[in-house]
């Protein structure tokens, strides 16, 4: 339900004749539309806005975002709805301006290893674009999520132990701001010291600072060989320390994914897949044949000497897509654990040393409740997921939910971790703010926040804890 604030006023009706004017069939304050973009993936109830414009061009959300600017409506950016943490709720009703329609790929630059594209252009269909060419974008959630949603919310996913984050792969981009101004910021180039760096500032800001039309993306050539390799562990301690061991060594995976017994069960009744039911890491390694069979032979031998067994190959590519799909389907496969319950998901991240501690705290914790909990992440670099089943309907199950997030979190935050590696804060984990950054930083970051979006106007409620 939407919560009014003295700095917000409701979308009216002058406000909505004239986006009626500009932008016909594309405003929309209809209750299925609404819907539509009223809710996420995330265990929050739905927050509905006023009205829904789909926009078509940088210019029109400059022109949209001066107008509600002038009538202090809030403004949501909507990219796919993706988010987990309540990202794109309108809590305080306004106006959400849906960027899937700005989804062209405005050039592809194969000589520099870049591409721009519009806001709207998603991860399969910028990969989609770019075959032949022998290149790709890496990041990837497993959703296929907005480029400029997963700016917004510094998003990586199985990829970024070799190839960072959203952070590392956005070179520049075109942002509106909160009364209309459109900025550029970075640039085509790979490195630059002039001024403040806006665009690692506008990263992760989940739409609270600007709303981003434009990305400039680093691409990444297809590597000459790929392999995967699935491999089972009696336990998830042995499996854990055989990540570790395998990055501290310096061997370059492209990636390495933990699933415990009850996501491999889940994971096989969805997918209809015939995996073990017992810890399993999930790697795939990236280069030339010859340092694809190293680095392959390398984790093969440690992990066997920490007890990991079978050993099996995808070399096919079909092979390695059937794979990783069905980790990609994890977290809905976990959602049938327990019919009609929703996720309640933690997403911690902590130094690598620390991981196989951290997690065997964790599972100690997980023995200590009743409703289904599911472990799986990216282990190789620290972030580990949750997906805890809740009924919603259940004051227990979301007292034992709650407990458990406060524990993980908390462990993380001692471990000199993060309340969330990659889905980022919305309005899920606003709490943990002050206990990660300390008071003086969150108020740096309000400050940052008063000089771009004095109104605040867009998206808020997000990120920031009330006070």
């Amino acid at each position: 339900m939407s919560v009014p604030s003295p700095t917000h006023r409701p979308l009216s009706g002058e406000v909505a004749s004239l986006l009626s004017e500009r932008a016909g069939s594309r405003f929309s304050q209809g209750d299925s539309i609404r819907l539509q973009h009223g809710r996420d993936e995330s265990i929050h109830e739905p927050a509905l806005p006023d009205g829904v414009l789909l926009a078509e061009s940088t210019q029109e959300v400059a022109e949209v975002a001066a107008l509600c600017h002038r009538h202090r409506v809030p403004m949501i950016a909507y990219g796919t709805g993706s988010s987990v943490e309540g990202q794109v709720l309108a809590i305080h009703g306004g106006l959400t301006i849906s960027l899937a329609g700005m989804n062209r790929i405005l050039a592809v630059h194969a000589d520099d290893l870049d591409a721009t594209v519009e806001a709207g252009v998603t991860r399969l269909q910028l990969n989609a674009a770019l075959k032949g060419s022998g290149l790709f974008f890496p990041i990837d959630p497993g959703a296929d999520a907005s480029l400029g949603g997963m700016a917004a919310t510094r998003a990586s996913g199985t990829n970024a132990v070799r190839y960072g984050t959203m952070r590392d792969n956005v070179l520049g981009m075109t942002v509106v701001l909160a009364d209309g101004r459109i900025i550029q910021t970075g640039g085509r180039a790979r490195k630059s010291s002039a001024g403040y760096d806006l665009t690692r500032l506008l990263i992760g800001s989940e739409g609270t600072l600007g709303i981003i039309t434009e990305l400039t993306v680093k691409l990444h050539p297809i590597p000459e060989a790929m392999s995967a390799a699935v491999c089972v562990f009696a336990d998830i301690d042995a499996a854990v320390k055989a990540v570790i061991q395998t990055i501290q060594l310096g061997v370059p995976v492209a990636r390495v994914e933990l699933l415990d017994a009850l996501t491999l069960s889940a994971v096989n009744r969805h997918s209809h897949t015939a995996l073990k039911e017992l810890p399993t890491l999930f790697f795939e390694f990236h280069g030339s044949p010859a340092a694809v069979g190293e680095q392959a032979q390398t984790v093969q031998e440690i992990a066997g000497a920490l007890g990991g067994q079978d050993f099996e190959w995808a070399t096919r590519s079909e092979e390695r897509s059937r794979l990783w799909q069905a980790r990609h389907a994890a977290y809905f496969a976990c959602l049938r654990l327990k019919p009609g319950c929703r996720a309640f998901p933690t997403d911690v991240c902590v130094p690598i040393s620390r991981l196989a501690e951290c997690i065997q705290r964790t599972n100690e914790d997980i023995a200590q409740v009743a409703i289904p909990i599911a472990l799986f992440g990216h282990v190789g670099d620290g972030n580990f997921h949750l997906v805890v089943l809740v009924d919603p309907a259940n004051p227990r199950d979301l007292q034992e939910a709650e407990w458990i997030n406060e524990r993980v979190v908390e462990r993380a935050l001692q471990m000199s971790g993060t309340c969330t590696g990659e889905h980022g804060i919305g309005i899920g984990k606003t709490r943990f703010m002050l206990r990660e950054h300390g008071a003086d930083a969150v108020a740096v970051m309000r400050a940052i926040k008063a000089a771009l979006d004095p109104h605040d106007l867009l998206n808020p409620g997000k990120i920031l804890p009330a006070g």
